[in-house]
């Protein structure tokens, strides 16, 4: 009976810890499929509507001035459906709805419409085709094109004054000119050095750097910071060596507080990161299988002073990616491809408040602008977290 009883005992605690050895592994796998990483959920009623039957076109660039009041610039009327979208537009009116809302629009942090302006006005030239706008640390509002013949940079103040006119309209394309630009993509802004970087762009395949009063050119690159080519590349293939310069359009150049550039070869699927001063420092390729518009559409930084973490917007695949600046790691990643709040349909550019809250425009038959509410460091799934949607948390 005694050796009965032992029997029984030493089975019992053999699946015990058995059990326990399930259970760990179980956790230990859990533990693999979870990251520490930046949380966002989707505010899914900011911004509120807009007066006057205002519908947006293809919302083409994002950005935060210093109350973080939201700045979007889109494209109007040349972007929506004249029969559909378009009624009051019509002349003469179809309809009661709708009319496109001014070019640059600017939103406070309770998502109401403050301001509405832009479009051609005395003494500069109003691009063909919008695209990109930016906040300096004055709170004045620069902002570039990619139309044909956008060759040059528009600078206003906060409520919309024209000050400067950067670069000669009209121009074609080429990379190593310094008096105009090639349908500039993006413009950010180095303060300390008082610099802005421009994404030039959809014609040219350069960064170019500017001095922020002057407008002078001071220095400019193409990819693997070589002298950029204007030449013909071939059709992107995933598999073939990398391209030596920059395809069109280079779509982001995004300065660093520690003396970085980080660059949007959008589609080469790369991101390279250089210094300052134009040195090539490293790449890392995102989703090389995309073709088409490809992966690496735009770029912000999370609001720490260290910039650990940066934020990837990926318009062909729907999603923006949460990586580890540092080693460009990708962490985790979130959103998925529709119409609905936190879905996305060509998201195009991102950018973060003071608070770290992620904003969000789409382009192409998106024509929309979404925030992203901050709910700070902790446990997030690694690979796709799809739509983060409200927890109440």
């Amino acid at each position: 009976m005694t050796r009965k009883r032992n029997t029984l005992r030493w089975t019992a605690l053999t699946l015990t810890i058995g059990a326990l050895g399930v259970a760990q592994a179980s956790l230990r796998a859990t533990d693999r499929q979870m990251v520490q990483a930046p949380r966002f959920e989707v505010d899914p009623v900011w911004p509120k509507p807009m007066p006057n039957h205002w519908i947006l076109g293809s919302v083409i660039g994002v950005g935060i001035d210093s109350r973080d009041h939201v700045f979007i610039i889109h494209r109007g009327d040349s972007t929506l459906n004249q029969r559909t979208e378009a009624g009051l537009n019509a002349k003469p009116p179809i309809g009661e709805c709708c009319a496109s809302a001014p070019p640059i629009l600017e939103f406070d942090p309770d998502g109401n419409l403050v301001k509405g302006w832009g479009g051609p006005g005395e003494g500069y030239v109003w691009p063909g085709s919008n695209h990109g706008v930016a906040v300096d640390d004055k709170d004045n509002i620069w902002i570039g094109g990619n139309g044909p013949t956008d060759s040059h940079i528009l600078k206003f103040s906060h409520d919309g004054k024209f000050l400067q006119q950067i670069g000669t309209p009209g121009q074609g394309s080429a990379s190593n000119d310094s008096t105009h630009f090639g349908r500039v993509a993006k413009i950010t802004f180095d303060t300390k050095a008082g610099e802005a970087y421009v994404a030039d762009g959809y014609g040219n395949k350069r960064v170019a750097v500017l001095d922020m009063n002057s407008g002078k050119l001071k220095r400019f690159w193409g990819a693997y910071g070589n002298k950029p080519d204007d030449a013909r590349l071939p059709p992107y293939d995933p598999s073939a060596p990398l391209v030596q310069q920059f395809r069109n359009p280079v779509h982001c150049a995004e300065p660093t507080n520690d003396g970085l550039v980080y660059v949007c070869d959008r589609p080469n699927d790369r991101i390279q990161v250089f210094q300052k001063n134009g040195k090539f420092v490293k790449e890392v390729r995102v989703v090389p299988a995309t073709r088409g518009d490809g992966s690496v559409w735009d770029i912000a930084f999370s609001k720490d002073p260290a910039q650990k973490y940066l934020y990837l917007a990926d318009g062909k695949n729907e999603r923006v990616y949460v990586m580890d600046r540092q080693s460009l790691e990708i962490l985790t990643s979130f959103g998925d491809g529709g119409r609905q709040p936190g879905q996305f349909f060509a998201v195009h550019s991102i950018a973060t408040d003071s608070k770290g809250n992620l904003y969000t425009t789409e382009t192409y038959e998106g024509k929309r602008l979404q925030k992203f509410r901050y709910k700070g460091i902790g446990p997030v799934k690694r690979g796709n977290q799809g739509v983060v949607w409200p927890t109440g948390k």
